[in-house]
């Protein structure tokens, strides 16, 4: 009993970790690509979406190279579908009303879904995500960030197009100020974040190994578990943009860090070594993230929005997979 509870609190310890770990990396290496002048479209782009999900990605990569695939596997998609269903859906009841544009949804809800299905149709051909499908999953979230990159960069013309002269004066005077010189600080407390990441994503996974040991349950349901912890950075900041009335914010997160965990969580690890994944996750969570996917942009698509009705609805799926996979098919 004691060895449990020891478990327990250095699980929760290595979470608060990782979480902490995650916003002083990305806060360092934006301020680094900014010293080096990399463009802060392509770092706005980015910097969301990994920060909230390095979590789930240390998390998945850790466990899928230390011999623990399934884990890994099923942070990754048990990340997704909670996402979904209950971060989003949970957010939709408190804030009452999540609406959305067309060109959100058709570029990164169409993208969310097309990844997962990507990622189940490959798994029922092949069984397994292998070095192949590695590259073309990194290749795909290349592509979509090409895609943002663009978008981005249209919409600042038309913003520039809509000033006057004086104004654009006036913003590259203040753009030249806001520049950032590159210091020794910055760097070190990237390594700290990015050291801290690896040692807490590596306790996370040997805690939950050891805990999934104790109770009897597979590798798989273990990860899947183990994503509630993992995605507590997007539960944050999706809740909080939806209250607060930002709603693009709020929808994008979860679309971008669904893309981010399978694309590059899962096409990452797959450079390194061939990823075994269980038949329960093939055939049974995989499909699950799709529909559950597919669901959420019919329900967005009905009218540009998610009240509190549809996000019951979420919710109430996410419970029925949970505890079908709890209580039928462990």
């Amino acid at each position: 009993m004691l060895e449990v509870v020891i478990l327990i609190v250095a699980l929760i310890v290595s979470l608060i970790i990782v979480i902490k770990s995650a916003d002083v990396f990305v806060d360092n290496i934006v301020e680094i690509g900014l010293a080096l002048g990399i463009s802060e479209i392509i770092l706005g782009v980015t910097a969301s979406a990994i920060g909230t999900s390095l979590p789930e990605f240390g998390s998945a990569m850790i466990a899928i190279l230390t011999g623990t695939p399934d884990m890994g596997v099923g942070v990754a998609i048990g990340a997704n579908i909670w996402n979904i269903g209950g971060i989003l859906g949970i957010s939709a009841i408190f804030a009452g009303l999540i609406t959305t544009q067309g060109e959100e949804l058709r570029r990164d809800g169409v993208m969310a879904f097309l990844t997962a299905l990507v990622l189940v149709v490959s798994l029922f051909l092949i069984g397994n995500i292998s070095f192949v499908l590695g590259i073309i999953l990194i290749f795909m979230y290349v592509v979509y960030l090409w895609i943002l990159i663009r978008a981005q960069k249209n919409n600042k013309n038309k913003e520039i197009e809509c000033c006057d002269i004086s104004e654009e004066t006036s913003q590259e005077g203040k753009s030249q100020d806001s520049k950032k010189s590159l210091n020794t600080k910055t760097i070190i407390f990237a390594v700290l974040g990015l050291v801290g990441l690896a040692i807490g994503c590596r306790a996370i996974v040997y805690c939950t190994v050891e805990l999934s040991t104790m109770a009897n349950i597979s590798e798989g349901l273990a990860g899947i578990l183990l994503a509630f912890g993992t995605t507590t950075p997007e539960f944050f900041t999706v809740l909080s943009s939806a209250k607060k009335g930002l709603n693009s914010l709020a929808i994008g997160t979860v679309f971008g860090s669904n893309i981010f965990n399978i694309l590059i969580g899962l096409g990452i690890p797959a450079l390194f070594v061939n990823i075994p994944v269980e038949p329960i996750t093939t055939y049974f969570d995989a499909p699950v993230m799709v529909l559950i996917t597919l669901l959420l942009l019919l329900l967005i698509k009905r009218g540009m929005k998610l009240s509190r009705v549809e996000g019951v609805i979420l919710v109430l799926a996410y419970v029925i997979y949970m505890f079908t996979r709890l209580f039928f098919i462990m």
